[in-house]
């Protein structure tokens, strides 16, 4: 089997190499395909009551819309638009370039634990990963994997060196290696590296050890604001 290996060069600090394009059986895709629509069909019909609790506690403390239509970039540099329910307050957009000051993690993306433009249900929204559940509706759209590496913003990925940019020789996923290992405490360089092992390693069964293994992820919360 062709896979890849994994080189640590300090403790903070890994990559991946491909070795060479790796081949996997043929009904690999449509398992991994049909694993997308039962789990987004069955985490949508289950968290339906929370969805809308949310969606009506996003309208009082906040007003306006509570889905929020992102532009990201998916498998093979395809943009698309992603459903979240909104965290921060409307316009919060267009304060962006203001904030970049207040980045705490490293690489071309932007996170903060207490962001001012959060609402009053942002934060919990947030760290119960509530706000991620529309991406399910990506998923039955064929837009988004259940599994796999995060979708990107078109700014990021205009930094991208080769290395993150395999991220998008994949579909995107809600959930992944990345948000089981600690999500935004983990290091930009890090969070590249679990992705192409990701890439180099999935798997139908992969995939599937990694969706149950988010749910006590969820439950921690551990590095996710």
């Amino acid at each position: 089997m062709n896979v890849a290996e994994v080189i640590v060069s300090a403790p903070a600090k890994a990559r991946v190499v491909p070795i060479a394009e790796r081949v996997v059986p043929a009904w690999w895709p449509r398992a991994k395909r049909s694993i997308d629509i039962a789990v987004a069909i069955l985490v949508l019909v289950l968290s339906f009551p929370v969805l809308v609790l949310a969606m009506l506690g996003i309208v009082v403390v906040s007003g306006g819309s509570p889905i929020f239509l992102q532009e990201r970039v998916g498998r093979g540099g395809r943009r698309f638009r992603m459903f979240k329910l909104r965290t921060m307050v409307c316009g919060a957009h267009l304060l962006h370039g203001d904030m970049q000051a207040f980045n705490e993690v490293d690489g071309p993306v932007f996170k903060m634990r207490d962001d001012p433009r959060l609402h009053a249900l942002g934060a919990l929204l947030r760290r119960t990963s509530i706000d991620e559940l529309p991406n399910f509706i990506n998923v039955l759209r064929g837009e988004m994997s259940a599994v796999g590496p995060r979708p990107p913003l078109p700014s990021e990925v205009a930094h991208y060196d080769d290395f993150a940019m395999r991220r998008l020789d994949v579909k995107p996923g809600v959930t992944g290696l990345w948000q089981i290992s600690g999500r935004s405490q983990v290091s930009f360089d890090e969070w590249m590296a679990l992705d192409n092992a990701y890439i180099d390693h999935w798997s139908p069964l992969a995939d599937l050890d990694i969706i149950v293994r988010t749910i006590p992820a969820v439950i921690r919360g551990i590095g996710a604001h």
